[in-house]
């Protein structure tokens, strides 16, 4: 049987890679509908595995179980879908009606005079004493007058047509690999050959990366409701209008980080600079930066732990990448997707390195070079290098294949581990 040498460059193989991140890319982009539910189903169950093996164990049957574990994240997305639903109608009663101009004038006014107070520059070419001046007012009363807000509301209509479609899709994807997530697992594995060791290596990559993506969610969660009812607390006290909606509004958009953490800070301050004064929308974004900060820098790296620890360049170039590639939500799963495949690339041989540029840990210090010399070949002897994490004996003389083999540690452990 002839060999075929491709003599492939360095040059080339990195083309060739290149090629095949693009097909990659522009293949989930294209598949963007069967591969953001089938994403979301998998992240799912890898949170709600646990709580159906718990039920399992209380002798309830699997699938029963499934179908439980199924029904309480339904029950928490209603609660959730509700909120914002009801929040929905008491926010646009605080809001001029369309066609109340004298309403609209006051509103103008008073926000108005909020800006004058703190502005230290002159803002009359923007909020002209005369609100038929400014041109601001009369885009906004044209919006509101117009077919805008109508055709708004109708595409809002739609947008949540859709994702109750989707989300019913993704909950029948997710039962049924909860299901079946046994016999799926075994068939993955299996995947990767005969070999036992292969297999083991395989299962213990995978079993990594689950357990990297339940921890970053379930804390994820966890930290997001705690910083909901701090927020809440606080909004409430300060007197905002929509205190609850603005809390339940963080707790969504933190799953985004940076973009989703400053987008959750706009509203109540707005609110607070609108309906109460500029001094409390002041107090309230002090008090926002802090709670965020504190829970971004302590509470986060507490939690998760040093293997969720992904440097801010990466963690921003995911962002831009999965929202090129999926939208609005490939900003939710990037976080998820690159705790996964940080995972992955710790348990694959080879691929550390990859691992260590997505990660925040510092970069090892250079190994010292001896001074210069006599060189070793010409005295004999071993050149020491020191490294503060680990020493390094090198010796000029060709080591024997027999003495490799049975020193411990060496060829044939390095064998055996891996994934």
């Amino acid at each position: 049987m002839a060999v075929i040498n491709l003599n492939l460059t360095a040059a080339t193989r990195i083309g060739l890679n290149l090629l095949a991140l693009l097909g990659i890319a522009v293949a989930l982009y294209l598949g963007e509908s069967i591969f953001v539910p089938l994403t979301i189903a998998v992240l799912l169950a890898a949170i709600l595995w646990p709580v159906a093996q718990w039920l399992n164990r209380r002798r309830i049957p699997w699938s029963i179980s499934c179908m439980l574990a199924v029904g309480i994240l339904i029950i928490v997305f209603g609660v959730i879908t509700l909120g914002f639903v009801l929040s929905v109608p008491k926010m646009l009663q605080g809001l001029p009606r369309p066609n109340d101009y004298t309403a609209q004038l006051q509103y103008y006014e008073q926000f108005r005079k909020q800006v004058i107070r703190v502005s230290p520059v002159e803002v009359e070419s923007v909020f002209p004493e005369d609100a038929e001046r400014s041109r601001l007012f009369i885009y906004v009363r044209d919006s509101i007058n117009s077919p805008f807000m109508t055709n708004l509301l109708l595409k809002l209509g739609g947008y949540l047509k859709n994702w109750i479609i989707e989300f019913v899709l993704i909950m029948f994807i997710l039962l049924f690999l909860l299901m079946e997530g046994r016999m799926l697992t075994q068939r993955i594995v299996e995947i990767f050959g005969p070999s036992q060791e292969a297999q083991d290596k395989a299962l213990a990559a995978l079993d990594k990366m689950v357990k990297s993506v339940r921890t970053y969610l379930v804390w994820r969660t966890v930290v997001n409701v705690g910083l909901g009812l701090v927020l809440g607390v606080v909004y409430q006290s300060a007197g905002l209008e929509h205190p609850w909606t603005w809390a339940l509004l963080a707790v969504v958009l933190c799953y985004i980080p940076y973009i989703g953490t400053i987008l959750a800070g706009m509203p109540p301050v707005l609110d607070a600079f609108v309906n109460l004064s500029p001094w409390y929308a002041l107090g309230i974004l002090i008090f926002y930066i802090v709670i965020v900060t504190f829970e971004g820098y302590f509470i986060v790296p507490w939690v998760m732990g040093r293997g969720m620890d992904l440097n801010a360049t990466t963690v921003m170039l995911a962002c831009l990448f999965w929202d090129l590639v999926w939208g609005t939500p490939g900003l939710f799963l990037a976080m998820p997707l690159m705790a996964a495949l940080k995972a992955v690339c710790e348990s694959v041989p080879g691929w550390g390195p990859f691992a260590n540029l997505m990660g925040t840990d510092e970069a090892p210090a250079p190994i010292q070079t001896s001074p210069k010399g006599p060189s070793p070949s010409e005295n004999g002897e071993k050149t020491l290098l020191i490294d503060p994490e680990r020493t390094a004996v090198m010796d000029n003389s060709v080591p024997d294949r027999t003495a490799l083999m049975d020193e411990p540690g060496s060829i044939g452990k390095a064998g055996t581990g891996g994934a």
